[in-house]
């Protein structure tokens, strides 16, 4: 059997080595895994209790319509219960945005580097897919963004913190940008990171979903919530947007178990308030340490870095992996010459410092 034509283009996703696997080869008593942007604090104790006490019926389908969830995140961010729609991670909500809006020979416009699920599955649609270079300090063009945009452009994802360089979109930007983009065009707005943006500098992007009726803004429970194993996230836009998107997407396509947690994570703020300020503390000090070696890196305000490498990024994975490591090769993300960190606890981010001097001086022959 013979799939589309496109899909020869295509590879599947393919994840890195796991941590048994490297353990392995190495002969590595631990391993410390900074490389998926997951909460190295894990999740909430809430989330945990909850679980322990009340397992859903693993019997009976999920609730399709994800009735308690929606009532619960609905109030809590003032939003109608037709204004949003569930997912298997945020990730889904953008398979569904391209299933729902693409044919052959429309036009999807994006930065680069940024999340590669965008163009993926763009391209599997049978869309053509226009890449706006970010700037020299990682930031996304807007203004090339919008010259790029034509009569066949469809989608604009956004990324924000974007992800590879998590830098952030300004909100005078994004105004300028929501202001000048054709009304034909649905601009898909990617919040995975927005726990982790301080308050000053975040969009609010969810604010303009009554103002902009092409706008849907994209969040997870896998980031900062820790609950990537189950998979659960939403996106939110008028409610034109969401039945539509609601006709393609499965009907039990999030476990009873990720509904449940979330309710319970999204209640406990003082995790996600912790995560934060260890984020930011434990960051700031790498960034000093990067800064005391001469190693350059974009301005994140997500939990991961993307760090210039003065040789080729898959070269500092290797020697990081073969010492315990496992981070993301900026090759792998569109950035060569660059590797991607998860910021993981203090003890091990200093275990790491000790790892890239030794790493640092040899190439450098200090």
């Amino acid at each position: 059997m013979q799939g589309k034509p496109v899909l020869d283009q295509l590879s599947p996703y393919k994840q890195g080595k796991q941590t048994k696997e490297i353990q392995e080869e190495f002969g590595l008593r631990n391993i410390v895994k900074l490389a998926s942007n997951e909460n190295p604090y894990g999740y909430s104790n809430q989330v945990k209790e909850s679980l322990s006490n009340n397992i859903p019926a693993l019997n009976i389908y999920p609730d399709g319509y994800t009735s308690e969830l929606r009532s619960v995140l609905t109030t809590k961010w003032d939003i109608n219960q037709n204004q949003i729609i569930f997912g298997s991670g945020s990730e889904e909500i953008i398979q569904l945005i391209c299933r729902s809006f693409l044919l052959p020979g429309s036009n999807v416009v994006m930065a680069i580097p940024t999340f590669p699920q965008y163009k993926h599955y763009a391209l599997i649609e049978g869309a053509s897919v226009t890449e706006v270079p970010t700037d020299a300090n990682g930031y996304h063009d807007m203004n090339g963004i919008l010259k790029a945009i034509n009569e066949q452009t469809k989608i604009v994802f956004l990324c924000s913190p974007n992800n590879p360089t998590g830098t952030v979109i300004s909100k005078k930007d994004f105004e300028y940008f929501m202001a000048n983009c054709p009304e034909h065009v649905l601009v898909a707005f990617d919040e995975a990171y927005k726990e982790y943006v301080n308050d000053v500098t975040d969009v609010h992007a969810l604010t303009y979903i009554n103002r902009y009726e092409n706008l849907i803004t994209m969040r997870t429970f896998s980031k900062a919530y820790g609950l990537a194993g189950l998979r659960i996230g939403y996106g939110m836009a008028n409610n034109k947007i969401i039945t539509t998107l609601d006709k393609v997407r499965g009907p039990f396509n999030t476990s009873s178990i990720a509904q449940k947690a979330a309710i319970t994570a999204i209640d406990d703020q003082e995790f996600i308030e912790r995560t934060y300020r260890f984020n930011k503390k434990v960051k700031a000090s790498f960034e000093s340490f990067l800064d005391s070696i001469g190693w350059k890196y974009y301005d994140s305000e997500a939990n991961f870095l993307l760090v210039a490498t003065p040789v080729s990024g898959m070269e500092v994975f290797q020697y990081l992996m073969e010492n315990g490591f496992i981070i993301r090769p900026g090759e792998l993300l569109g950035a060569p010459n660059t590797i991607r960190i998860t910021i993981g606890k203090e003890d091990e981010m200093k275990e790491l410092e000790n790892l890239l001097l030794k790493f640092h001086q040899e190439i450098m022959k200090v």
